[in-house]
């Protein structure tokens, strides 16, 4: 049996999601692929299935609503521990993610990390076609989230990762709350916190192609008043007196 399932979220994401699980099969041909599919009225959905019944290392899990990108992952995460996967891969369905870079990053996790991050923002990440805006303030969240929760990690936003599942089983006591954009910083910054290992891995980002992004100004909002909250208790909070 395979140890490794990649995790794709998808709403409306019928142009892509052909390419990308062939992709993800063709770099990983032993990892599995579990398709989270939250309704997508453009038929998605029902492209999953015909995946699935052509390939028995690929499977859906159909969500009755669109109920935000955290709660798919946490779905995903539940679903992959229910059937004892040591790797869970997360991977955006939109071809920005290069399933190239499966085999060093599961590497990375079997030596060890309880978090491989494919990171922008470290010496040989990169990211193209996004114009100097958006990689400014994706930078400048980055920057911020890092000094306001005392994080090392450079691109702490990133939603191209590789999780030990014992990593993953520790989230459930950390009670994840946030959606979107914000959850990829918490569930990085809590994996830190409990002192667990955390690598980051060079990635080259390509801004999609084909369908319409899913970032909106009400998930970054979101990030900087949950990043700004954190970050103020991480400086009240005082250590417990030693007995």
């Amino acid at each position: 049996m395979a140890d490794v399932v990649a995790i794709v979220p998808t709403f409306n994401e019928i142009e892509s999601l052909s390419s990308i699980v062939g992709r993800i099969r063709a770099a990983a041909p032993h990892a599995h692929v579990l398709i989270v599919d939250d309704s997508s009225p453009d038929g998605t959905g029902r492209l999953a299935d015909l995946l699935s019944a052509s390939d028995d290392a690929v499977s859906v899990l159909h969500r009755t609503e669109k109920d935000g990108l955290g709660r798919a992952y946490l779905a995903g995460f539940a679903w992959a521990r229910s059937r004892g996967y040591d790797f869970v891969v997360e991977i955006d369905a939109d071809g920005s993610h290069d399933p190239a870079e499966l085999p060093a990053m599961i590497a990375l996790a079997r030596g060890g990390a309880d978090l491989v991050i494919g990171s922008r923002w470290i010496p040989g990440g990169e990211v193209r076609n996004w114009p100097r805006l958006r990689q400014a303030i994706s930078r400048a969240g980055n920057t911020y989230s890092r000094i306001a929760l005392r994080s090392s990690i450079h691109d702490i936003t990133a939603g191209y990762r590789v999780f030990r599942t014992s990593a993953l089983v520790w989230l459930d006591q950390a009670r994840v709350s946030s959606q979107g954009y914000c959850f990829q910083v918490e569930v990085a910054w809590r994996i830190e916190q409990a002192g667990l290992i955390v690598v980051e891995h060079p990635i080259t980002f390509v801004e999609r192609e084909n369908g319409e992004s899913k970032m909106h100004f009400g998930i970054v909002a979101e990030a900087l008043w949950r990043v700004t909250s954190w970050g103020v208790g991480v400086r009240l909070k005082r250590p417990r007196p030693r007995s």
